[in-house]
Parts: C-alpha cells; structure tokens; sequence
C-alpha cells in the first residue's frame, strides 16, 4: 500500500477519535467512561461516532488544499468507513 494513504488513513482515525472526545467533553454531563457506558447501554454510540467524524472533513480539505490526494483518499476512506459501520450498527 503506498505510505501516504496509510498515513491518510491513520490521520483519519485520530481525527474521528478527537471528535468524539472532543464531543464527549462539551456536551455530556459525565466523565468520558461514563458517557461511553451510557451510550451503549443507550443505543447512541453510533451517533456519537459519527459526529465525531466531522473533524475528518477538515482534514480531508486541508490535505486537498495541499495536493496530497492520497492522503485525502484515506481519510475518505476511513470516513465511508465509519459511515458503513453507523448504518450497520443501527440497523442490526
């Protein structure tokens, strides 16, 4: 696999894990083990993953602004990903 999609794919992933807990800390009332729990218990944790993956956004358009298409590529990736799994999760 080429070194740049790899990286694009890895950047995507700690981005999406920064929105969640980005998320996490400004709209929950408890600490973040706790709101994990309560989102499975829930039925909402797919929700939280998903807004989460808005951060992948502005990572993917700065890494078109600098022509790293392959970069881009795999934070695309890791977004249709993340968006396949949401769908899956709510519907089984």
């Amino acid at each position: 696999m080429n070194k740049d999609l790899i990286i694009g794919i890895f950047t995507g992933i700690l981005a999406n894990a920064l929105g969640v807990y980005i998320y996490m800390l400004l709209f929950s009332e408890w600490g973040l083990d706790e709101t994990i729990r309560h989102a499975i218990a829930n039925g909402y944790l797919g929700k939280i993953v998903a807004l989460g993956a808005v951060l992948n956004l502005i990572v993917f358009f700065i890494y078109i602004k600098k022509r790293q298409d392959q970069r881009a590529k795999g934070v695309l990736l890791v977004t249709l990903l993340i968006g396949v799994a949401t769908v899956i999760q709510k519907f089984i």
